[in-house]
């Protein structure tokens, strides 16, 4: 647990000191300044960089492939472009989230607008979907009407496809591994490599064989492949979204580490989300018949859990258990 994340604790930056004084504003006093992307994978204005050139080149290579798949009549390299344009998107998509949730909390959004990234990762997920579908529907449309198709012409188009890809899948790599967000547009454009290199595949196969149901076949498994990896995607923004406590994080050893601290008789109100596709949040009512530790003791806990369970923003409150604070969402505020 923790461990995948230790690259996650550069990363969270300067933009809770503004409003949360009492809860866990300590724990960032050392490294604001910086907005809240993934520093460890290099500055954000690289990433800022490979979504520009990646953009630009995917844009270019679309125009270039839908055209020639037409004139080839060819699906799966126009499956093909259909699925580079909704990278595009994506790409933008995310590109936009990695933006906004940069920008300062104000009073209106008190987090800032990071949580953008999880919703960017969603729509990027259900825009694949939707691709999938489309390509799906004219993949079975050649394959009952099948109509010749220039595997020459589909070859050389597929082949620029998986440099492009290749490429701007490249740009993202360092990012991937700790971002959702960005992880979405990565494996986008890996997925668009294979699917290039198949379609460059079933081009010189139908050149060799004169087999034109190769090129509809293709795009199917294209499909195939992109939906398996959408899924996780698709199911992992949707926690997210939901406030489910992150795949990454082990909310029972986090409740058993908050009992253990001395003076803690019991742990209740324990809440963990993700805040956005990099960062976790935490609040939890301590009791302790002691009273208050005092602000060394809690900053001790908050620093722990940041730096053992990658918990980027946490707020405690302090009970004597004199009422009862008896744990349910629906009451909890009526004590």
């Amino acid at each position: 647990m923790g461990h995948d994340h230790h690259h996650a604790h550069s990363h969270d930056h300067g933009h809770d000191h503004s409003h949360d004084h009492k809860g866990c504003g300590h724990d960032h006093g050392h490294h604001h300044g910086h907005g809240h992307h993934h520093h460890h994978h290099g500055d954000p204005n690289s990433q800022g960089r490979a979504f520009a050139i990646a953009i630009a080149l995917n844009a270019i290579f679309v125009a270039v492939e839908f055209t020639y798949g037409f004139l080839a009549n060819s699906t799966a390299l126009m499956a093909d472009a259909g699925h580079n344009l909704s990278d595009v998107l994506g790409l933008a998509l995310a590109w936009g989230a990695a933006i906004l949730g940069r920008l300062a909390p104000n009073a209106r959004y008190t987090y800032g607008l990071r949580s953008s990234s999880m919703l960017a990762a969603l729509f990027n997920a259900m825009l694949l979907m939707a691709a999938c579908g489309a390509i799906m529907w004219e993949a079975v449309l050649q394959l009952m009407h099948p109509t010749p198709v220039a595997g020459a012409t589909v070859s050389v188009v597929a082949a620029i496809g998986i440099a492009v890809n290749g490429f701007s899948a490249w740009l993202f790599m360092s990012g991937s591994k700790d971002d959702i967000n960005i992880r979405g547009a990565y494996l986008h454009l890996a997925a668009d490599a294979a699917i290039s290199l198949g379609v460059l595949l079933s081009g010189l196969a139908v050149m060799a064989t004169g087999w034109t149901w190769l090129d509809p076949a293709v795009s199917l498994a294209i499909v195939a492949i992109i939906m398996v990896s959408t899924w996780s995607l698709l199911k992992e923004s949707l926690k997210m979204v939901m406030a489910a406590v992150p795949d990454s994080v082990d909310a029972g050893a986090i409740e058993q580490f908050l009992r253990e601290r001395d003076g803690v008789q019991e742990v209740h109100d324990l809440h963990i989300w993700a805040m956005s596709t990099t960062e976790t949040a935490l609040t939890a009512h301590l009791v302790m018949p002691g009273g208050y530790p005092g602000d060394q003791a809690i900053d001790d806990i908050t620093a722990r859990l940041k730096a053992e369970f990658s918990i980027h923003h946490c707020t405690l409150q302090v009970e004597q258990g004199t009422t009862d604070h008896a744990c349910c969402l629906q009451t909890h505020h009526a004590h």
